[in-house]
């Protein structure tokens, strides 16, 4: 169910952009700052709701939260689809990004809960490859759609997606529970230790061990660099490799479906990584090769750097969220995880808010994405730097 709910509230509400960005660039007659800002109003409505996502989910369950993120998700997503006007898209696109915070943080808040510290970031690696499917599915689907309908295929794709995504918060209020104790059992790797309940109410949490604690906010900040450069890969991947790489949109499409395939077990292999080899040196790894990543894209002129590029990018796509949600259970426990993990998604958030919007805006200057790829490899630079400097290992 998680990696459901990550299909539907990242895959397809943040990534599936990326694919339909062309064709609604195209008939809204948007600028590329204006289509980063677009991308921005659905990272500030994520930004919007990671705290409060995770305090709901300490009071109320990740059950209730999960469930109600998707469908104003979904419907978001719709309505997208249906919007006539740029201010309109930019209001739903807003929603859906709410509707996304509140699905991920309460689900990925679940696993320091029903997994031990040995198995934590395993379990979070198998619920981020929800957007590896996504980007498998977006990536045939939207080519394919585009090619039959021509365009409005790019609403076609949104009420599609919103649908799958009000399906997916059905199936989480039928299948989500808060804790393990809640049906009688223990946590995974930690069968000797019973598993207690969380705390009924929230004002039994002590928040100040979150917000005022030092090793959260050090993942906060190297979050926010994983935010912000990531994201400018993200929502410009398809449209640079049809406007500065030559693809067809096919081509294009296979490439990022490549990647999806490629990113599939990315979060499964590094979260395990990280609970062998410590959360620091798998964070200074991934930085590295993101960065290498897209100073690929930025410099590259071929489809051979491209495609190294995607393959990279691919290999460590969706590790850095797996990492960072088993850090806040090693660093609180199980119990503030949630919360915690909502607090440093703040951080990445507000490079999630800056970074498509700055992206677009140089990209509209240079007549090119590649100086918007050089900042992304920068700033991923300076995340690799940060984990290796700031982060304790427990």
């Amino acid at each position: 169910m998680g990696t459901l709910a990550v299909f539907c509230a990242l895959g397809l509400g943040r990534f599936g952009y990326t694919m339909v960005l062309p064709a609604m660039q195209a008939d809204l007659g948007m600028n590329n700052a204006q289509a980063g800002l677009l991308a921005t109003f659905n990272m500030a409505g994520y930004l919007l709701f990671t705290i409060l996502g995770g305090v709901l989910s300490a009071r109320y369950g990740a059950r209730s939260v999960a469930a109600a993120g998707l469908a104003f998700c979904g419907i978001g997503m719709i309505c997208t689809g249906l919007a006539e006007r740029f201010l309109s898209v930019s209001f739903w696109r807003g929603l859906t990004g709410i509707g996304s915070g509140c699905g991920n943080i309460a689900v990925m808040g679940l696993w320091p809960a029903w997994f031990g510290s040995r198995k934590r970031g395993m379990a979070a690696g198998v619920s981020v490859s929800g957007s590896s499917f996504a980007l498998i599915f977006t990536g045939q689907f939207v080519p394919w759609i585009g090619a039959v309908q021509g365009t409005d295929a790019w609403r076609t794709c949104w009420i599609l997606f919103g649908a799958i995504s009000i399906a997916a918060a059905v199936v989480a209020y039928v299948i989500l529970r808060k804790s393990p104790a809640d049906i009688g059992l223990n946590a995974i790797g930690q069968e000797e230790v019973p598993c207690p309940a969380p705390a009924k109410s929230a004002e039994m949490i002590q928040w100040k061990n979150i917000y005022l604690s030092a090793p959260v906010w050090c993942l906060g900040l190297i979050y926010s660099a994983f935010g912000f450069s990531y994201v400018i890969y993200m929502t410009f991947f398809f449209k640079f490799l049809i406007q500065d790489g030559g693809y067809a949109a096919a081509d294009a499409g296979t490439l990022f479906m490549i990647l999806g395939w490629v990113s599939l077990l990315c979060g499964v292999i590094w979260g395990t990584v990280s609970d062998y080899i410590g959360r620091k040196k798998a964070l200074v790894i991934v930085f590295l090769i993101h960065a290498a990543a897209y100073g690929l894209f930025a410099w590259g002129n071929r489809p051979f750097h491209f495609t190294i590029s995607a393959l990279l990018f691919g290999v460590s796509a969706w590790s850095i969220p797996a990492i960072m949600a088993a850090a806040c259970g090693d660093v609180l426990g199980a119990r503030l995880a949630p919360a915690a993990l909502g607090f440093i998604t703040l951080f990445m958030g507000i490079g999630q808010v800056v970074g498509p919007f700055a992206g677009g805006m140089i990209a509209d200057a240079a007549g090119s994405f590649s100086p918007a790829f050089l900042l992304a490899a920068v700033v991923a630079l300076f995340g690799a730097t940060g984990s290796g400097l700031l982060l304790r290992e427990k």
